[in-house]
């Protein structure tokens, strides 16, 4: 199993990116779930601080951070 971690904070765009192992686009609009599953989100208190994804294509696992910033914006 492959684990990559991307930080939102550091990507251009409204969340969107290509899975780091095999490119395949991930959005947060897909509510479908065919190009990636959502395995855990991790909360502290009230905020989101991670979510675990799996890539549905390849397998790969990604675990996306950098909530707090987002947080931060609202």
């Amino acid at each position: 199993m492959t684990l990559f971690t991307i930080d939102l904070a550091k990507i251009k765009g409204r969340g969107e990116f290509k899975c780091p192992r095999c490119g395949i686009k991930i959005s947060p609009n897909d509510e479908t779930e065919k190009a990636y599953t959502v395995l855990e989100p991790v909360m502290q208190g009230d905020l989101l601080e991670r979510i675990l994804l799996q890539c549905n294509k390849c397998g790969s696992q990604i675990c996306l951070i950098g909530f707090r910033v987002q947080n931060e914006m609202k």
